[in-house]
């Protein structure tokens, strides 16, 4: 494969990876303290307090105006039959030029497409316009449960979310008005048993490992590339579960501790969390 091929191949394996990583993964917690409170008559509260990243803002307000091929062309090395490097004919340099001018228009033609379906995905917003981020913040300021949401730039919002009810129904959190691409933080389930499943998939780095993984190693292989590496959050909170219900499965690192008013899970989330928080509870009799 000619070096150039090998560029444009690597160019469009991150542009596949970001592309995973965009349709996977929209919210990211960064420094947080979570907690869900379960009674067995029902009644629940869930917080959430601290940092939360829309990664698209980011990755797309970085990179606007660039393309694959790069914004500045740079011949390749020519070679003579024997493989040495030699001097490029005008000819040659020519159809480089060419080339580079239609991978150039190219790129920048789909760079566009995609961030007409970001805005899409993004309930109407535009992940190019800086001020789509602060109307983003204003439209959740309307929504029940956001108590605070200022951003902060660079795709961080400083949240505060309460909310409290009664548990006939399963619950998820994050749900954004107008909002439909959000990932879920937290999931509770309710069982015909009586039985809740609570799963925290936003709460572990796993959440990202597949399309991460991806995008890391197409950048690493393909240095003209390394710039499209989105800045990603580092992950760093507290997650817990009081209940006074049984405890009947969980995955934290001491299990159950008892508490004035039941028995309490915590988990702490970091770079080193190996699984997403998950406990069974039975809530009757």
């Amino acid at each position: 494969m000619q070096p150039r091929s090998l560029r444009q191949f690597m160019g469009g394996a991150v542009v596949v990876a970001l592309g995973l990583l965009l349709s996977a993964c929209l919210l990211a917690p960064g420094k947080f303290v979570s907690q869900l409170d379960l009674r067995k008559d029902g009644r629940f509260t869930f917080t959430y307090s601290g940092e939360m990243h829309l990664l698209t803002l980011t990755d797309f307000a970085k990179n606007k105006g660039k393309s694959g091929s790069g914004s500045v062309f740079t011949p390749d090395p020519c070679h003579s039959d024997s493989g040495k490097q030699r001097e490029c004919t005008a000819a040659e340099l020519d159809r480089q030029m060419r080339a580079w001018e239609d991978q150039h228009k190219r790129s920048s033609e789909k760079q566009d497409r995609e961030s007409q379906q970001m805005a899409a995905m993004l309930g109407g917003f535009d992940a190019s316009d800086p001020k789509a981020a602060e109307a983003l913040a204003i439209s959740l300021r309307k929504q029940k449960g956001w108590n605070k949401v200022i951003y902060k730039g660079k795709s961080l919002f400083d949240v505060e979310f309460a909310i409290a009810g009664t548990l006939t129904h399963d619950f998820i959190f994050p749900i954004m008005e107008g909002f439909p691409m959000a990932n879920t933080f937290v999931q509770v389930a309710l069982r015909n048993d009586g039985t809740v499943r609570i799963d925290a998939p936003g709460y572990s780095p796993a959440s990202m490992g597949g399309p991460m993984q991806g995008l890391t190693q197409a950048a690493m292989m393909d240095g003209a590339n390394k710039d499209k590496m989105p800045e990603l959050p580092q992950m760093d909170g507290i997650f817990t579960v009081t209940t006074d219900g049984k405890i009947l499965a969980n995955n934290t690192e001491e299990g159950p501790q008892t508490v004035p008013l039941g028995s309490k899970l915590t988990w702490a989330v970091n770079a080193r969390t190996e699984a997403e928080p998950t406990a069974l509870i039975k809530m009757v009799p």
